[in-house]
């Protein structure tokens, strides 16, 4: 029997696949944490330019606003991929970023070396704003990508995305532990060039190729299998880095492992495609069979109609697109723009839960060395204990993801559920840490750190599912700029205020539960009202899971 004589791809339609996309935004979200290792290089930043630690806590300030207001990023993503659009494309958004980036770090550096005059504050502010800025580039680029790519899978593949962004920060201090060892300065100019340069190789890689395969959750397996060995590897490298001083020998062989860990998610790539390459000589060995053609013809008519019963998220023409114009009110799944968003209740119920979620969560990081001192705990627990939190960030981030899409595929339960549960574990982990126990620092930051990961990818998957994908990027990513909102009013209001209160007889020094005991309690109560918004949420949204998110999973477990 014949083959095909077109059946001979060529080596770029290879490489134009969905999992070739999904590596190489894996690869660029391992690069792009540098905001989580700003205390590397503040310290030279705050020395060159003689700022004291409230001009430093200012430019802090401008890292958050821009690391978590990504609007123009989504804006520029569905502009870029609109169906009609010709030229464009996620590349786009990422090659913004990669200016950005470089762009935003390599000022800092030129500055700090000498090459350009010291700046007034709000130049260097500037400066931050536009490096922190092209995180969100790169995060909307991949994750909303990845979301086009594996629509019937939103939870694991945003939380691999989002999973590997929260592990990236470890990444970079090993890089740098390895490489730039008490050269912070050298540092910084390596974080402009690393992120920018991996973007511009791998930018054209990163394509939405929404094709449908029967094994994509066991490669996503893979991939996530990969994503938890990565996690325990580091985990276990900060906390023997932390206990005991290794030599550069040691250092260079951790490093090289942890290369290998960062290559092997191209073998789930090449497997993925070895198996749809068997599947299609298969079918093209077999195509002269009436009987299978028949079968074929049965089979493709079924899953046409099993698209269509899931969500309608991109337009499919003239005629769709002026349906959607004409709905004053879309219902839920249906796509939306952000105006049409913010009309809903679901959009602002999101927001409240968000400034709660990762508002509290921020408050906590960042404050994470004062209770530590506080409470007696040593330079190197409280060290440990800041080194870790990405890890169990990433935890929370990979493992809501994941659990909500086996539950909701398996049961059709309702995501925003699982927000309801990270949010009520999350008051658990505030009132842990308020109790001023023993051991109680170390038990909840870890609570706490893996409900704040969840909360990211969460989010971003229940937006994508209520409001459509089609503008994704740019809802998300309006209704994250809650976070910084809710760590501002946390950490100023009441983490601040209240230190500041209990210290002021002893010389801005405080010592003891009482210094965070209040703040804590208050924090836990905020996120016991974000759960209580979530089970809301989770009342509103109901019918829709029941009626598509669990048909959905029926028919993805029955296909």
């Amino acid at each position: 029997m014949d083959l095909d004589p077109d059946y001979n791809p060529s080596f770029k339609a290879k490489m134009n696949t969905k999992w070739i996309a999904t590596v190489a935004s894996i690869w660029i979200q391992c690069t792009s944490g540098s905001l989580y290792t700003f205390a590397i290089y503040s310290t030279v930043l705050k020395s060159s330019q003689g700022y004291n630690q409230s001009a430093l806590d200012v430019i802090s300030v401008f890292k958050d606003i821009g690391a978590n207001v990504g609007i123009i990023s989504g804006l520029l993503y569905s502009s870029v991929t609109a169906p009609r659009r010709r030229c464009g494309g996620p590349w786009v958004v990422l090659l913004s970023g990669a200016i950005k980036c470089f762009a935003g770090y390599f000022l800092m550096w030129l500055t700090i070396v000498g090459v350009l005059p010291k700046p007034p504050l709000l130049v260097m502010c500037l400066y931050m704003l536009l490096a922190a800025h092209a995180m969100t580039f790169f995060n909307t680029a991949n994750v909303v990508t990845a979301v086009h790519n594996f629509p019937n899978y939103r939870g694991t593949i945003v939380g691999i995305m989002k999973g590997f962004l929260g592990l990236s920060g470890a990444i970079l201090i090993q890089v740098y532990q390895t490489i730039f060892r008490n050269r912070p300065t050298a540092y910084l100019l390596l974080l402009s060039l690393l992120p920018s340069i991996t973007t511009l190789l791998l930018m054209s890689f990163v394509i939405i190729s929404q094709t449908s395969e029967d094994d994509e959750k066991k490669h996503l397996n893979g991939l996530s299998s990969i994503a938890v060995v990565l996690a325990s590897y580091l985990m276990a490298v900060i906390i023997v880095g932390n206990i005991f001083s290794l030599q550069m020998s040691v250092r260079i062989t951790i490093f090289i492992v942890l290369i290998l860990l960062l290559l092997s998610p191209i073998s789930v790539a090449i497997g993925a495609h070895k198996e749809k390459s068997y599947r299609i000589i298969k079918y093209l060995l077999e195509q002269n069979s009436p009987e299978d053609e028949q079968n074929r013809s049965q089979a493709h008519f079924v899953d046409m109609r099993q698209s269509h019963d899931n969500y309608d998220e991109l337009p499919a023409g003239a005629d769709l697109e002026r349906e959607m114009n004409e709905k004053k009110t879309p219902e839920w799944g249906e796509t939306m723009n952000l105006f049409q968003a913010m009309c809903t209740t679901g959009f602002w119920f999101l927001f409240v839960t968000t400034a709660c979620g990762m508002g509290s969560g921020l408050a906590t990081v960042n404050n994470i060395s004062q209770i530590g001192g506080s409470l007696g705990y040593t330079i190197l627990e409280t060290n440990t204990l800041v080194s870790l939190w990405s890890i169990w960030n990433f935890l929370g981030s990979f493992g809501a993801g994941y659990i909500s899409d086996y539950f909701s595929h398996s049961l059709g339960w309702s995501r925003p559920l699982f927000i309801v549960v990270t949010l009520a574990g999350m008051s658990v982990g505030h009132a842990v840490i308020a109790s001023g126990l023993p051991g109680a620092l170390f038990a909840g930051s870890i609570i706490v750190g893996i409900c704040y990961g969840s909360q990211w990818s969460l989010m971003p998957t229940i937006a994508s599912e209520i409001f459509g994908a089609v503008h994704m990027g740019t809802i998300f990513n309006t209704i994250t700029i809650a976070g910084p909102i809710g760590s501002y009013v946390l950490s100023v209001w009441v983490v601040g205020y209240i230190y500041d209160k209990e210290a002021s007889d002893d010389g801005n020094m405080c010592t003891g539960t009482r210094c965070f005991m209040l703040s804590f309690f208050i924090m836990a109560a905020s996120t016991f009202f974000g759960a209580l918004v979530a089970l809301a949420l989770f009342f509103r949204t109901r019918n829709f899971y029941n009626n598509i998110v669990h048909r959905r999973g029926t028919n993805t477990i029955t296909g």
